[in-house]
């Protein structure tokens, strides 16, 4: 490691990574940008910067490092987003609809997809977008499923591939709600909880909960919060569950829990974030930061990916994950009419 931190390779690579992020981020603030999201844009970036391979592959190694790396660091920075506090008040019945749509469109995306022939892989990488929070999300779960070296190339085509599923997805159901929105005469905090409950991204929640008003986007964001607050104990549920499924981390007969070290970090800066002064500058500049380091890390992973796999490999769980989208808008419809 520290001999790839002195390597010019590392520092092209972070240069490459770092104006994606940061151009990504400008593009973000457009109004018709701003519902695709600065982590989705920062991967389109990257995946355009590959027009120029011979700059891509001197700075290959690199690359590999921040779309691993950053990743976490960027994870890790999220959690001072989350105010436990602010959940709290919430109530219960926002935790337990967050539980019950991440929990239910998991097993609903990941099950339909397998029926279609998805691989594994894919099919749960998917499914945690579609049911938790987007890309981050779906890098937050990655590193829970462990592949051979053979594998690896295909493992960041299926990243890639499960955030353009959630993004796409996303940003067409951010439409879809925006139109239904005068057809439901919901009340602003309902039309929230609907929005913050079914859309993918917050930055989706963000776009369709702010036509409802100010209490329409808090409701958006503190519902699609609970849902992150989930990403932690999905990703160990799902570690242990697919280690054990497929039969690896086995050593001397017994199994190792594939603890995701860097989610208790993001459960800690959640904690550090609201239970200590920091101030709202110094939070706001850390969830900057996190964005900045989550979106070189998009733009390594789109640096670094096979187009043609992708559009071969792409049908079906795009597929699975629409039809389970449609679902969930329509069950958060529901209990949003019946319990808010």
């Amino acid at each position: 490691m520290l001999v790839l931190l002195k390597s010019s390779r590392f520092y092209l690579a972070v240069g490459l990574t770092l104006v994606c992020s940061l151009l990504g981020s400008f593009l973000a603030g457009f109004p018709y940008l701003q519902v695709i999201g600065a982590l989705v844009l920062a991967l389109v970036l990257g995946m355009v910067l590959q027009v120029y391979q011979p700059v891509i592959n001197r700075a290959r190694t690199g690359i590999g490092f921040i779309s691993n790396k950053f990743l976490r660091l960027g994870i890790i920075l999220l959690g001072f987003k989350l105010n436990l506090v602010d959940l709290a008040q919430a109530g219960v019945k926002t935790i337990l609809l967050a539980i019950c749509v991440v929990s239910g469109t998991l097993f609903l995306t990941y099950n339909l997809a397998r029926k279609l022939g998805v691989e594994q892989n894919l099919a749960l990488l998917a499914a945690s977008g579609t049911g938790i929070c987007g890309a981050a999300a779906v890098m937050g779960i990655s590193p829970q499923l462990p592949v051979s070296v053979e594998q690896e190339e295909q493992k960041r085509e299926d990243e890639v591939l499960a955030v353009a599923i959630v993004a796409i997805l996303g940003t067409v159901f951010t439409l879809i709600e925006l139109g239904l929105k005068p057809l439901l005469h919901m009340t602003p905090q309902q039309f929230g909880v609907v929005t913050g409950g079914s859309l993918h991204e917050i930055a989706h929640a963000v776009a369709a909960g702010s036509a409802g008003g100010p209490v329409s986007l808090d409701t958006a964001i503190i519902t699609k919060l609970s849902r992150v607050l989930l990403l932690a104990p999905a990703a160990l549920l799902i570690g242990i569950w697919y280690q054990r499924k497929n039969h690896v981390g086995f050593t001397a007969g017994q199994s190792h829990l594939p603890i995701p070290w860097f989610m208790g970090g993001f459960i800690l800066a959640s904690i550090v974030g609201t239970f200590l002064p920091l101030g709202a500058t110094i939070l706001a500049a850390l969830v900057k930061l996190a964005y900045l380091f989550l979106g070189m890390a998009m733009a390594a992973l789109g640096m670094s990916v096979n187009f043609r796999v992708i559009l071969q490999r792409g049908g079906k769980a795009f597929l699975a994950a629409g039809i389970s989208s449609c679902i969930l808008l329509a069950f958060v419809i529901v209990v949003s009419k019946w319990f808010f």
